[in-house]
């Protein structure tokens, strides 16, 4: 996967999952056309594999390359 390809999101809630999801950190999104439809996102969280978690936990962006780069070293 490219850094172009990586989309992102940052979280806006981890009720229940303090110790996976850190409030207001940035992570990567894995697309997941299936989960999406089941109202999921794929996160690579803490423990830097990927796991679902409600969508409604995470806010997507649209990040500059300079800093998707940034995130994606640090991810």
């Amino acid at each position: 996967m490219t850094d172009k390809s990586l989309k992102y999101a940052i979280c806006i809630c981890n009720a229940g999952y303090e110790v996976s999801l850190e409030l207001r950190k940035v992570y990567v999104v894995i697309p997941d056309s299936l989960a999406g439809k089941h109202g999921l996102i794929r996160i690579i969280d803490e423990s830097g594999e990927d796991y679902l978690y409600p969508s409604s936990f995470f806010v997507r962006l649209e990040l500059p390359e300079s800093a998707a780069k940034q995130v994606s070293r640090a991810a």
